[in-house]
Formats: structure tokens, sequence, C-alpha cells
């Protein structure tokens, strides 16, 4: 008992000491950058500027003690202003915040039935364009306030005004907007001890200081008035599914935002991984709350929670001790508040709008071919309303994802002979494609063999109907049709009258055997060990012992299970004797795997390895008979007619010649072999660097090397006399790991290539 209390109290102790050394500078980060945006958002919600305050003290305390993440901040977010200044324009303001409260109920009823995950459903190019919509529009309206104006009632009427506003206004408030913003775009550059400063708190009283010192006619932020406005929630008057819609919205929006920005976060830190479920339910607590005390809907926020773990975060007492200090502040310091231009406010949101249009977030999504559901999202939130344009967002997703699914790609390809033809179908089969699939069918001229290969995952009746009549159209015209299905038999199974399936059941895939032991998913544990393996019978392995399995154990079973069967006939007919067409020289590095990356199988490379891919010139010292041995075996006996030099990005050997041998000084041996690099360095320097784009000096070196070692077996007499023979042929390959690509390099003429 004395041990486990002493335990505890060490327990304690730590805890404590990690919240004083970590969570407790980092809660002073997030409230200098939360207070000036909760304010801000306010003022664009159209709300009393305490509603931001409270909403940022309720967010941080019930939603970051009660939350399923660790080190998440909620409090106001700019991505519901929109919905919150409409709904305060049609119900008021006491309205709003009891739809925040039933809001709130509906999302803690969300995460009691456990439905967080299916928020993440929500297409990310709909929330991004979204929030960058949301952005847009805040900017737009904001704009007119740091011009001295107001803003107007829609997008386009502030885009149509904004010209006269430019015009006509040209006062002090400009001046204290502009200044705000310059101050925030240039706070970056900015030595880094001042920037401990948070940028929105170092504009606003940037502008606060000058427009006292010059006195500036501003308008002033008066909380006095904001915080004698609080009265209790009233229900909302009107159409009753107009409430409810609202109610849902709001729900949905902020839970939406608050669990994306869990998953974001998460990714952000090593430490527990968030409770979406749970976040959700604190999500909901924190909006009936600040719904009952007057503020604004709270979500987590991206912008404060990632303030919060660069600040070093460990733990939730960072969130909830960033709302005190912004609860003390409102209490005990809000007359400081008088003193901020409600224009600097302005020029905050401004930029803080132009920051929601993530340009990052789009080169992500062009990959996917989602760019178009961001614009459409984006531009229906600013033109149209947040709901309308999320709306027609998700509606373009829904009809993209339906198109990929429901996707056919034919491809009919004529063989060399011409009598024979080989077309190949994938995707989904459904009467979505029987007019392209019809189409690229007939176009096979009568009376040719056909080898059809169907590598579709579902086929409906239309589909089959399609290809059973073209395939007995084509029979009768004295053609042959063999089809070979690589998934399921589904035109087998319908052509026999069995009983199809009503959905899509691809098969459950095997194991790829191209992945990295690290990756691939593993069927069953047998345990075996070396030891144990060495006694085993020839061309077997044990299925248990009592040792760890080896990975490379492992992967021998699964080589006898799966793949020996299938390779066995063809590896019992060369067995004898081998007949590669190809000598392949490449580098040892275990990322480069010769038949993968060509695709090609047993018997076909006669494969060379070493560090750097490297071909010592003939002669050369220090000498190394390995490579020549393979060389004239491969030309000698072997009779091979290419060989290839395959080297790769990021290679190792080439970054040990750019150091001049730093890296590699307690390798005796290593270095020795990476003399008959010299050449290639030697290239590397001769050679104007301008043309390297992004590739750096590595690459550029690792191509150049590739280049440089098919020069060197040239200076091998047997190899150049078949290259000027016409039978050998030298190729160049260079492997970008990265992007998964292999390239062919062109070698340049032998009289510019340095000796």
């Amino acid at each position: 008992m004395g041990m486990d209390t002493k335990s505890d109290e060490r327990l304690t102790v730590s805890v404590i000491t990690s919240v004083l050394r970590h969570d407790l500078p980092a809660s002073l980060v997030v409230f200098l950058v939360a207070v000036p945006l909760s304010l801000g958002i306010a003022v664009a919600s159209g709300a009393p500027l305490a509603a931001g305050l409270i909403a940022g003290v309720v967010g941080a305390v019930v939603a970051g003690f009660l939350g399923g993440s660790a080190v998440q901040v909620s409090g106001p977010a700019a991505g519901l202003a929109l919905v919150v200044a409409e709904l305060v324009s049609r119900y008021g303001w006491r309205a709003t915040c009891m739809i925040t409260l039933l809001a709130g109920a509906l999302q803690v009823v969300l995460g009691v039935f456990r439905v967080a995950r299916a928020a993440l459903a929500a297409s990310p190019a709909v929330v991004h364009g979204m929030l960058a919509g949301v952005g847009v529009a805040i900017a737009l309206s904001q704009l007119h306030v740091v011009l001295g104006g107001s803003p107007q009632a829609s997008a386009i009427d502030n885009l149509a005004e904004l010209p006269r506003q430019i015009a006509d206004n040209h006062g002090h408030a400009v001046l204290t907007g502009l200044l705000t913003i310059a101050v925030l775009a240039a706070w970056t550059r900015l030595p880094q001890r001042l920037r401990v400063v948070p940028a929105p708190l170092g504009a606003l009283l940037a502008a606060a200081v000058t427009a006292w010192a010059l006195g500036w006619d501003v308008t002033r932020v008066d909380l006095s008035v904001s915080l004698g406005e609080w009265s209790t929630p009233v229900w909302p008057q009107g159409d009753w599914h107009g409430i409810v819609a609202a109610i849902v919205l709001v729900a949905l929006l902020a839970g939406v935002e608050s669990l994306l920005c869990s998953v974001a976060t998460d990714k952000l830190h090593d430490g527990p991984r968030a409770n979406l479920d749970r976040e959700l339910t604190a999500q909901g607590a924190a909006n009936m709350v600040t719904g009952a005390l007057g503020g604004l809907p709270v979500a987590g926020v991206i912008v404060r929670s990632t303030t919060n773990v660069r600040a070093g975060a460990r733990s939730r007492w960072s969130t909830i001790l960033h709302g005190v200090w912004i609860l003390l502040f409102a209490v005990g310091l809000g007359w400081t508040i008088a003193f901020i231009p409600m224009e600097s406010l302005a020029a905050l949101l401004v930029f803080t709008g132009v920051q929601m249009v993530n340009v990052a977030h789009v080169r992500n999504l062009r990959g996917h071919g989602e760019v178009p559901v961001y614009l459409v999202t984006l531009t229906g939130v600013v033109l149209l309303g947040l709901a309308e344009g999320v709306l027609f967002g998700l509606g373009l997703a829904a009809l993209l994802a339906l198109r990929r699914l429901t996707g056919v790609n034919v491809h009919v390809q004529a063989e060399p002979c011409g009598r024979r033809w080989h077309v190949l179908i994938d995707g989904s089969l459904t009467f979505l494609g029987v007019p392209r699939l019809t189409a690229e069918l007939h176009a096979v001229p009568a009376g040719a063999d056909v080898d059809l290969d169907l590598n579709i995952d579902f086929m409906d009746n239309a589909a089959f109907e399609a290809i059973h009549a073209w395939r007995q159209e084509h029979e009768r015209g004295g053609g042959t049709v063999n089809i070979d299905e690589i998934h399921d038999e589904w035109y087998a199974m319908a052509a026999s009258g069995a009983r199809m399936l009503p959905a899509k059941t691809p098969p459950r895939p095997p194991d790829h055997w191209w992945l990295p032991w690290s990756h691939r998913r593993r069927r069953r544990h047998a345990p075996a060990s070396v030891s144990a393996s060495a006694s085993a019978p020839a061309g077997h392995l044990p299925q248990s012992t009592t040792g760890a399995v080896p990975d490379l154990l492992a992967g021998a079973r699964e080589f006898h299970h799966r793949t020996a069967p299938l390779i066995r006939p063809v590896l019992h007919g060369m067995a004898r004797r081998q007949q590669p067409s190809h000598l392949f020289i490449t580098c040892a590095d275990s990322r480069i795997v010769p038949n993968l990356i060509t695709a090609s199988g047993p018997g076909d490379l006669f494969t060379v390895r070493n560090i750097g891919n490297l071909v010592p010139r003939r002669g050369a010292l220090p000498s190394d008979d390995s490579v020549t041995a393979a060389i004239e075996y491969a030309t000698g006996e072997l009779g091979v007619r290419t060989i290839t030099v395959c080297g790769h990005s990021g290679c190792g050997a080439m970054a040990a010649l750019l150091s001049g041998g730093e890296t590699t000084q307690e390798l005796p041996s290593l270095n020795r072999w990476l003399r008959h690099g010299n050449h290639s360095l030697a290239r590397f320097i001769a050679t104007d660097g301008d043309g390297d784009g992004d590739s750096g000096p590595l690459d550029r070196l690792c191509r150049l090397n590739v280049i440089q070692q098919l020069e060197n077996l040239r200076t091998h007499p047997r190899v150049d006399r078949l290259v000027r023979a016409g039978r050998l042929e030298l190729v160049g390959l260079y492997f970008d790991i990265a992007a998964a690509r292999v390239h062919v390099l062109d070698r340049p003429p032998a009289a510019l290539a340095p000796r």
C-alpha cells in the first residue's frame, strides 16, 4: 500500500511538472492568439463582442476538459461566421443563442450514438472549398469596414460597391486598417525574438498605439456595452422547418470542422490519438453552455490548435488554462479593448479570410481530380450562401464518385500480325458503360481472333448482354473470342444462368509480393527460427518453432505457398540453362528492385549490384575483378544483347563523393571502392548545373554517374568491339524513387565525355 501511495505521488508530481513546464507557457501563447480572433469573429458574425470572449472561454474549458483530443483548442470559428450572421439577421441574437444550444444538444446525441466517424465521409474538397468560400466572403465584407464604409448584403454587392469605397474613403480608418494588414503580412520576416508575440496581437497593438499617438479618428471597440447586453436565449420565431434546418446546419458544420481539426491535429504530435466520439460529445456540451450564456457557436479551430502544438503543449491543461486567461482578461482588463480600433479588427478578419484560401489544398486536390468540387463549393458559398454552396459541392462530389465507381476502360489493340486482337476491359461494367463498350467492341474487324480480358469487379445484366451478343455475332462471322476473367467469373456465371450477387464483390486481394515486409498484412504468424529451418528438409520451411518468425523465412514460406506453384513450370524449363538478354548493373540500394522496375521475370536479367552502380575502368586501381568478370561472362558466354546501368535518386555513394569522403572516413574499404566514381565527380564539376531545376546537385551527380559508367564500359575491349559491331547496346536508366518512375538517359557524344 505504501509503495502504491509513493508511486501515485511521483506520478502527480510528474504531471504537475509537465503542466508547469510545457502547458502553462503554451496556454499563454494561445491566449494571445485567441483574444483578437474571438473579437474579430464576433464582429464578422454580427454578434455582441462579449459573445466571442464567452465562446472562447467555454470552448476552452468545457470542450478542453471533456474533449477527446489532448491538444485541440476550441472556440469561435471563422467558418461559422456566415451562418451566425445570417441567423442573427433572420431571428435575432437571443434566438441565435437558442439555436446554438439546440445544435449542441444534437451534437451530444450524435456523439452518444458514435456517429463521429461518419462525419469524416464528407469530401475534404467540400470542406476546404467551404472554408475558402467563407474566407472570401468575410474578406469582402470586412474590407468595406477597413475602407471606412459598411458591408453590403451579399458578396456580389460587396464586389460591386468596392470601387466606390476605394475611391471615396481615404481617411484615418483606412490607414489604420492598411497598417494592420501590413504588420500581419510582414510579421513572419521579423527577427525571431520579436515573433514571440503572436502576429494578430502584434498587429492590433501596432495599430492601436499608432492611432492613439497620431490622434487618428477611428471607431473604438466598446466592450462594456456588449457585456451589458447579455440576456437569456429565446425560442426563435418563424417557420419551424427553417429553424430545424438551422439547428442541423450549425451542428453538422461545427461538428465536421471539429472532427477534421482533430484528425489534422493528430498529425502534429506524438501523444495519444483523439477519441472522435468523445470529442463530438464535448463540442455539443460546449455549444449548449455557450448558447445558454450568450456566446457564439464553438468548434475545433485549426489555427489555435496548431499554435498550441507548436508552443509545446502536452495535455489538455494548456487548452483549459488559456480559457482561464481569457476570462481573467475579460473581467479584469476588458477596459484595454477600448483602445483597439474597429478597423483593425476588420483588417485582421480580411487577412484571416484570405489565409483561409489555402493554395496547398488545391495542389493536393489536383492529383485526385477534385478541384472542380472545391471551386463549385467556394463559388456557391460566396455567391449563394453557405448551405447552398455546401450542397452543390456535395452533389458534385457524389456525381464524380458515382462516375468513378461506374467507370469502365476499354482498350482495343491489334497484335503485330494483324490477325489477332487483344481487348482489355477493366472497371465496373454497368448499363452506363454499355454505349462506350459496344462502340469499342464493334471496332474489332469481323473474322479476327480476339483475346478478351475482363478485369472487372462488377457486371450488371445490361453489360453482360452487350458482351454476350457481340461475342455471338463475332463468332458467327468466323472469328473467335477467348475470354479470360481476372477477378470473379462474372461473365461465366451469367452465361451459365447462375444467380449473380447484388453488389460489387471484388475478391479479397492477396498480400502484394512487391511491398516491403513492414507494409504487408500478415495473415498468420507462424513462429520459426533460423536454427530450426537449417535442419528442415530441402524445399520446405518449418511452420512453427519456439522462436520468433524472421521476415526472411516468413517471406520464403509465402513464396512456397503462393508463388512457387505458379512459377514452377517456367523455372523447370530453364533449370539447366540460363539465357538472359540483358546484363543489368545497378546499385545495392535496398529500394531498387530490378525485376520490379523493369517488369521482368526469372531468366531475363543477369544482374550485378554494387554500391553506386560503378563499373571500374579497365586497369583502374584499386583493381576489382568482380564486375569485370560479370561483364566478360555476360558478353562472352551468355551472349547478352544489352548492358544497362541503372542509377537512382538520393544515392548514398554519390552523396559520399560530394562530401569529399567526410561521411566515409571510418569505412576504408568503401573509400577505396568509391575511387572508381572520381570520373563521375569530374564530369559533375565540368558540367553546367544551371539546368538542374528542382533536382539539386546530388540527383544531377546520380544521373551523370550513369552516363560515366556507360563510358567506363567502353574501356573494356570486348564491350567496345561488340558495340562497334552493332551486336551490343548500352543503355542508361535512372530510377526516381519518390516518383516511382524510370527514366532513360540520353548519352552525350563520346567526344564530349571526359576520359
